[in-house]
């Protein structure tokens, strides 16, 4: 597939009576954007702000970020199966608002939400400190069950995101990337003497608001399967997952995940960027040993010499993590894997739930337990109702001065195990 991907940068947002971008600058109608947010019934209320890097505000309890994008040439739209009618994505010409991004919050549903801090040591660990936000924080209709509410929340941001997006769809990007892989023969026939190399990706899938969607579809109701990463960039991957705020993949790290840009960035150079594989993440032993079979069995087909493997999450999923290790590397494909610590406050504790010889190349997002102070902040976007709730968190974080004392677990994408952080070691 060939997918141009044109950016266009945002420098700033700005509420209107007419929503349009205009010289760098998003302008919102508050008007427009809750209507959109508010076609599902369920949502009884929904509030918009605007968050800039720099600025005293902190924004929770934080459910999903995205980036908004416009099909502007080629097959189905943003977020097929979702928004869009479904249909194979990730060729043609796709347009998206940079330096910007969409942020959902809401009542907790479950523990494992996040914080994002706009300034201060708490902005240090979130990439979406450097973004400017458009905030909605929605509430939901009276005794409404939990898991619904959760989705109305996940797709009214979708919704939204897709209609910033379209504001873009007339412009001229600032600046223009193509994205192309090839068929396994044509790859085999250009790239002869090239390693060939594809990109695991596992996909959270564990129930109970620990979910992930594919064209629409539960992740945990899909058996491996293979995809270019371009349809990943027209939303075909989305969040619904509601694991510790750390190390969850936003829908805005699916759209802009690294390991995709600089596979493609060294592809037809030191390497032939096959494929990404996508895998779930299940609860139950048998779903485990399929899944990673199947992985395993995709990498021997697609005739591979390396392969790199990103979790999310951590705890159960790492037994998904080192099966899928041991199992390719015994085809003799050689593995990297990109996890997360959970080493305890001391740094001493075991830092993966499993672990196995064949792990012998391992990539860290840090230590989710490490412990942070982030100081009171001017604004809150959201309620600090349930700071002391959620993980990473405890009875004592809220402090007498504003001040919170937390584990970098409630940082949204602190320790992201796709790399979407600032944190590793050596």
């Amino acid at each position: 597939m060939r997918l141009e991907m044109g950016h266009i940068y945002i420098k700033d947002i700005q509420f209107s009576d007419v929503s349009k971008i205009e010289d760098g600058i998003l302008y919102v109608s508050r008007e427009e954007a809750e209507k959109t947010a508010l076609e599902d019934e369920k949502i009884k209320s929904v509030t918009f702000d605007i968050a800039r890097p720099g600025e005293s505000v902190r924004i929770t309890p934080v459910k999903d970020v995205i980036e908004p994008r416009v099909k502007v040439s080629g097959r189905g739209g943003i977020f097929p199966g979702v928004l869009a009618k479904v249909d194979t994505v990730g060729s043609g010409t796709t347009y998206a608002l940079k330096g910007m991004a969409v942020v959902t919050a809401g009542k907790i549903v479950g523990f494992q939400e996040g914080i994002i801090d706009m300034s201060g040591p708490g902005a240090d660990y979130t990439p979406f400190s450097k973004t400017v936000n458009l905030v909605m924080v929605c509430e939901p209709q009276d005794e409404l069950e939990p898991h619904d509410y959760e989705a109305a929340v996940r797709f009214a941001g979708f919704r939204v995101a897709a209609y910033v997006g379209e504001l873009a769809k007339g412009l001229t990007p600032d600046e223009t990337k193509v994205y192309e892989t090839c068929n396994i023969k044509e790859g085999i026939q250009k790239y002869p003497d090239l390693p060939r190399v594809a990109y695991v990706q596992m996909l959270q899938s564990q129930g109970l608001l620990h979910d992930t969607y594919v064209y629409g579809v539960d992740a945990k109701k899909i058996l491996p399967t293979m995809l270019s990463p371009t349809e990943v960039m027209d939303g075909a991957i989305v969040s619904g997952n509601c694991v510790s705020a750390c190390d969850k993949n936003p829908t805005y790290v699916h759209q802009n995940n690294p390991v995709v840009e600089d596979l493609f960035a060294q592809h037809g150079k030191k390497l032939n960027f096959v494929c990404q594989i996508i895998t779930n993440e299940n609860v139950y032993l048998a779903d485990k040993m399929r899944s990673s079979d199947w992985t395993a069995k995709l990498c021997r087909m697609l005739d591979l010499d390396g392969v790199i493997v990103s979790q999310e999450g951590f705890g159960n999923p790492d037994t998904d993590l080192i099966m899928n290790c041991k199992k390719i590397e015994a085809e003799g494909i050689k593995t990297v894997i990109i996890t997360d610590e959970y080493a305890g406050r001391d740094g001493k504790s075991q830092s993966l739930a499993d672990a196995d010889p064949a792990a012998d190349a391992v990539i860290t997002g840090g230590n989710a337990n490490e412990v942070v102070i982030l100081p009171k902040m001017d604004k809150v976007i959201g309620t600090l109702d349930y700071v002391n709730k959620i993980a990473g968190a405890s009875e004592n974080t809220l402090r007498e001065d504003g001040s919170l004392e937390v584990e970098l677990q409630v940082i949204t994408g602190a320790t992201n195990e796709t790399g979407f952080n600032k944190l590793s070691a050596r």
